[in-house]
């Protein structure tokens, strides 16, 4: 199986996300956002439950979210930033049952990575998006921007995504020769 890339580009990231916006689908929507934002793996994404994202004593979202992380079982702590908040509240009314990523069956239940993998590949295909863009690109795509905007350190990169070693993340979040390029010329110290 050919590893899966970060879509490395924003435009295309908010045309995915607009693709389902404009066709109504708000679920398909906060399945874009919510798992580009939070890095989380397909795995916990879709075990994710209102309750955890929302607090109905007091009827309004959480700031954080806590997933015990199904591959290493160790708890991960997220802030939900802005992006994240807006898309849930819009999706919130329509919600179905307990899961946020409701499958529409009749059984409550979430959708199955197997149609997280159609939804997203489906839509990567219809807005031209190139490249092996899979379930598992939302968690990337999160670390390649973090890692190029320079605005997280990569020690804060690979705590996030439990790695062992710098090699590892770099790795992982695919850094191409492009990158390495952009680097290089973007430096100018006389």
């Amino acid at each position: 199986m050919a590893a899966t890339e970060p879509i490395r580009d924003k435009n295309q990231l908010r045309e995915l996300g607009e693709y389902f916006l404009k066709r109504g689908q708000l679920r398909n929507y906060a399945l874009i956002v919510v798992g580009a934002h939070t890095a989380l793996r397909i795995s916990d994404l879709l075990r994710l439950k209102w309750s955890d994202v929302y607090d109905e004593e007091r009827g309004e979202f959480r700031a954080h979210v806590t997933v015990t992380e199904k591959k290493t079982g160790k708890a991960k702590t997220i802030a939900l930033n802005k992006c994240v908040l807006n898309a849930l509240r819009l999706y919130f009314p329509h919600r179905r049952g307990e899961f946020i990523f409701a499958s529409n069956r009749k059984e409550p239940k979430a959708i199955s990575r197997v149609q997280a993998w159609r939804i997203i590949h489906a839509a990567a295909v219809a807005v031209g998006i190139i490249g092996k863009i899979a379930c598992h690109s939302l968690r990337k795509t999160w670390g390649y921007h973090a890692w190029t905007s320079k605005a997280v350190s990569p020690v804060v990169i690979m705590d996030i995504y439990n790695h062992s070693n710098y090699e590892v993340t770099k790795r992982y979040l695919g850094v191409a020769q492009d990158d390495l390029d952009r680097a290089y010329l973007g430096v100018e110290l006389f």
